[in-house]
């Protein structure tokens, strides 16, 4: 038996009014994004969009965008290219990105479904490339509904990640004649859920080798320093993560390494 969540619409409508879609609550998960192909015009697409962020890349449009347009445009969508050509899902042609967020979706949808039968609507976005978060938006909004709760994929807030997701949504929304109402969810780094499903991924991996590691590395995407010292949270959200899942697989300090990869530009920035 679901649960009723639909609020009750008027029904003294004038017979010449428009349609009005039955009333819905949105669900909306965001991802970061991935380019639409592994050939250079894909990749440049999307690294023009990604790079051209100023959550993203902070420098000075005057001094980032000659060096974006002129250097890295030109040569690193072959390289980018190459890497997404070996992990690229042939069967389905799309990036494993696109792949998992669509497996997510559709589990999540399977079981909101059970709950609440169609009074809630379950939508995935992506920050860079397609599908947009204004198209999607859009069509959640056409759809009826009143209120969206905006989920972005990040355990840990950055402005990077977080930050500008939340600028992209919030940026559909005021496209909107009508807006609904709108929740988005925080960081959720040290939630017991999340060490949880961390801890028990960890423990089947385990479970499956021959001899237990020595060190189990925890690899974060990096981040400038520059940007620790002028106050987002990551790196110290990255590494209580790392700390309360050692805690709750009752491992000695040491036995996992902290380590930050993917560094784009100056290192200390």
């Amino acid at each position: 038996m679901t649960e009723t969540l639909r609020a009750p619409r008027l029904s003294h409508a004038p017979a010449d009014h428009p349609p009005v879609p039955a009333a819905k609550i949105g669900i909306l998960i965001a991802n970061l994004g991935t380019p639409d192909g592994y050939d250079y015009w894909s990749m440049r697409r999307y690294l023009n969009e990604f790079l051209s962020d100023k959550r993203v890349i902070d420098y000075p449009s005057w001094k980032w965008q000659p060096i974006l347009q002129a250097i890295v445009l030109t040569k690193r969508p072959f390289s980018s290219g190459a890497n997404y050509k070996l992990i690229w899902n042939t069967e389905a042609d799309e990036s494993p990105l696109m792949t998992i967020t669509k497996a997510q979706v559709a589990k999540l949808s399977a079981e909101v479904a059970a709950r609440y039968g169609s009074d809630v609507m379950v939508e995935f976005c992506m920050r860079y490339g397609n599908p947009s978060t204004k198209s999607v938006v859009d069509r959640m909004v056409k759809a009826g509904c009143e209120k969206i709760l905006f989920f972005p994929l990040y355990p840990q807030y950055a402005g990077a990640t977080s930050a500008t997701a939340n600028d992209e949504f919030f940026r559909a929304m005021m496209a909107q004649k009508r807006q609904p109402a709108v929740r988005t969810i925080p960081e959720y780094f040290d939630h017991p859920l999340y060490i949880e499903a961390l801890a028990q991924s960890v423990e089947r991996g385990y479970a499956a080798l021959e001899r237990k590691p020595d060190v189990l590395v925890a690899s974060y995407h990096g981040m400038p320093r520059r940007y620790l010292m002028e106050g987002d949270p990551y790196h110290c959200q990255c590494q209580k993560t790392s700390r309360l899942l050692r805690e709750r697989l009752g491992w000695d300090k040491g036995a996992i390494d902290t380590t930050f990869q993917s560094v784009f530009g100056p290192k200390n920035g």
